[in-house]
């Protein structure tokens, strides 16, 4: 399976990742490892993040206040959202159709 970012999705994961590089350095590359770690998980169980709409699941990623919002397309992973947990709950609605 490839991931693909929604455009918003991939500007949220920039944010965070310097947000937290500006934290502390190194810790936004602990971000970025996370991130991918969930992406390796879903890539191969695609269906283990649990359904937040018809056809939309999510993932929480270890270690930092964030989840994956994504769906499934084939051989794609489309990352509607990188959204932090403490946010606006469906802030990403209207992504999916992207």
């Amino acid at each position: 399976m490839t991931p693909l970012f929604d455009p918003l999705a991939k500007r949220e994961y920039q944010d965070a990742f310097e947000y937290y590089e500006a934290q502390e350095e190194g810790l936004g590359e602990k971000f970025r490892s996370a991130v991918w770690a969930a992406l390796v998980v879903v890539e191969r169980y695609p269906e283990i993040g649990e359904e937040v709409r018809p056809g939309i699941r999510k993932i929480l990623l270890r270690h930092f206040p964030y989840k994956l919002i994504y769906s499934l397309t084939g051989e794609i992973v489309y990352i509607i959202a990188v959204a932090h947990g403490h946010r606006e709950p469906d802030y990403w609605l209207g992504r999916e159709s992207s």
